[in-house]
């Protein structure tokens, strides 16, 4: 690994799925290991993990995982919803599923993959390197109407549309560096700094576009919901609001009750809560947490219970 990783809010993620001996995990996104490290611990012997990711070098930590927890492992080389979609069509049932979403340190640390701007790289950001699709392709090839709606919708970027003009203008772009340049040119000056480095919210747009994560994340979630056992828990960490927004509805949907008209005297649906939240609100680093890891500092957690299996 480039650099140590360090889990984002690993305390809170053990308090939410209070993993116990012989329980089954499953880890949605394993990265460099370090929450499942955490959870693996805590399975003990009769304990099983399972942990999903699409990138090869989650395979090469958890080989090195494997050697060393109690539990039995298994992996699972796919993207999170693909690989829970096989869970579910084997009728697991697990204890606890949980999901780390938006990038590992693994990715942003390997330079040469060009998921960050503040290293000059060939324009990648696959999290899968055996996909089609990369970043060149996107920004070189995709029409600047397509170019902007996607730096406007996943990035929430007020300059979207100079942004893709500049891109188009300036194509074919190769690098990182390049493609910070188009971006930095873009945006008026006084607002280049305005809310940290000008090139954040376009690179995150286009690496959501590549690895087709909020689609995923909509797929993904029902069927983590689907795989696990009543009673079990379902835990994510998001670092963007795209995501949590997406997390914070569906566990609300599943905690909703009743959906009768409000002037309905006697409720007719029957509907009773599928899940009951485990914090009252979302969970997110402290402050000593963000001094010693500043890539902290957006996280929000989310958890829930499940409380039944849907009829």
């Amino acid at each position: 690994m480039p650099r140590v990783h360090v889990p984002v809010l690993a305390g809170e993620l053990i308090e939410a799925l209070d993993p116990q001996p012989g329980q089954i995990a499953v880890d949605c996104t394993l990265g460099a290991a370090g929450h499942a490290r955490l959870v693996a611990d805590r399975l003990g012997p009769a304990g099983t993990l399972i942990a999903i990711d699409r990138d090869p070098l989650a395979e090469k930590a958890f080989a090195e995982l494997a050697a060393e927890v109690p539990c039995e492992t298994r992996f699972i080389r796919a993207d999170f919803e693909h690989g829970l979609r096989a869970l579910a069509e084997e009728d697991l049932k697990a204890d606890m599923v949980y999901l780390d979403l938006g990038m590992s340190s693994m990715q942003v640390d390997t330079r040469e993959r060009g998921f960050s701007y503040a290293y000059d790289a060939p324009l990648d950001m696959r999290m899968d390197p055996a996909q089609e699709l990369t970043a060149a392709d996107l920004v070189n090839t995709w029409d600047r109407r397509r170019i902007a709606r996607v730096i406007r919708e996943y990035g929430e970027e007020r300059y979207a549309e100079r942004i893709a003009s500049q891109i188009v203008r300036r194509r074919p772009l190769h690098t990182t560096f390049e493609l910070v340049d188009a971006i930095t040119a873009a945006i008026p000056a006084p607002a280049r700094f305005a809310g940290g480095h000008p090139a954040k919210r376009t690179f995150q747009a286009i690496r959501i576009a590549v690895n087709d994560e909020l689609a995923q994340l909509d797929a993904a979630l029902p069927l983590a919901w689907d795989v696990l056992a009543v009673g079990g828990r379902l835990a994510a960490i998001s670092f963007q609001s795209l995501e949590d927004r997406r997390v914070k509805r569906f566990l609300a949907d599943r905690a909703r009750g009743c959906v009768c008209p409000p002037d309905l005297p006697v409720c007719a649906c029957g509907r009773t809560p599928e899940a009951e939240s485990v914090f009252r609100r979302s969970v997110v680093p402290s402050p000593g947490e963000v001094a010693d890891n500043p890539r902290s500092k957006s996280a929000r957690l989310r958890a829930a219970r499940k409380l039944r299996e849907e009829p």
